[in-house]
């Protein structure tokens, strides 16, 4: 199927990035989210980041308003049956998720698309709302969007190969290389393998083989992370999301290594979240 329509539900970080992207690509963008305001935030946010490459010579005006003119904002969720695909970008709740999916599976044309932005959620679970669940998939872009290369495309239980083709041409139409996690497991491949390495960090901070500042330093200068885990655990959504998602990958494989570290724990509860909350792994104030 040929993708024309690209629509979006959610527009914070993550889905205004995924909007912003789509339009740089040539896509025509429905915004969709519950306030006013979240959508205009997203545009500005998108207008800023483009202003800042028409300081630097990157980018002329012109094209930004070409840019922002293919993106349509609405609080109207009946507005995604104008979409060939619907990327769903909101808060990681897998109840919200599901009522979304099922209003989407109401409004949407029977050849669009149903993807999800989960980080680490069944996308099985979430396609279960839908009678679509052969078009139903995980499009896992991460942030900012308009930066990093990568999309992880999951498959659920159901979903068919034609969708998951058809995925991962739309994602190198939106300049992305896509990778395909074929079994739908918690944190799929990118996350499985980062709350592991942020599992063993906390642990070995836990024994005193080291302090969070020298593990980060070890990984940036001898492994060429860009980050060492600390540092992003304070910076990816807080250490209370981070403590979520290794509640649900407990939860979903009752495996010992996926316990909340205490360390985490202690910090969570005194409302050191990181960088959000000025203060978490590392002091920011």
């Amino acid at each position: 199927m040929e993708i024309k329509t690209v629509g979006v539900c959610g527009a914070g970080a993550m889905g205004g990035g995924i909007a912003h992207q789509a339009a740089i690509s040539g896509f025509n963008v429905v915004l969709y989210d519950l306030q006013q305001s979240f959508v205009d935030g997203a545009v500005s946010r998108a207008a800023g980041l483009m202003d800042k490459k028409i300081a630097k010579g990157k980018m002329t005006e012109d094209e930004k308003t070409a840019i922002l003119g293919r993106i349509t904002t609405t609080l109207d969720l009946n507005d995604m049956a104008k979409a060939d695909i619907v990327i769903e970008a909101v808060f990681e709740d897998l109840k919200v998720k599901q009522d979304l999916f099922a209003k989407l599976d109401g409004i949407c044309g029977p050849e669009a698309i149903l993807a999800t932005n989960t980080s680490s959620m069944s996308v099985t679970s979430i396609a279960s709302a839908t009678q679509r669940k052969g078009k139903v998939a995980g499009m896992h872009f991460f942030n900012p969007v308009t930066v990093m290369a990568l999309v992880e495309i999951v498959k659920g239980y159901d979903t068919s190969d034609e969708t998951v083709e058809a995925i991962k041409a739309f994602s190198a139409g939106l300049g992305k290389t896509p990778i395909v996690a074929q079994k739908d497991t918690p944190g799929f491949v990118v996350n499985r393998l980062l709350f592991a390495l942020f599992a063993e960090a906390m642990k070995m901070e836990e024994e005193g083989v080291a302090c969070p500042a020298d593990i980060d330093t070890g990984l940036k200068l001898g492994l060429g992370h860009p980050m060492g885990p600390f540092q992003l655990m304070d910076e990816i959504g807080g250490l209370d999301l981070a403590t979520k998602v290794f509640e649900y990958f407990y939860e979903e494989t009752k495996d010992p290594k996926w316990a909340v570290p205490h360390g985490m724990k202690v910090r969570v509860r005194a409302g050191k979240l990181g960088k959000k909350t000025g203060s978490g792994w590392y002091d920011y104030e």
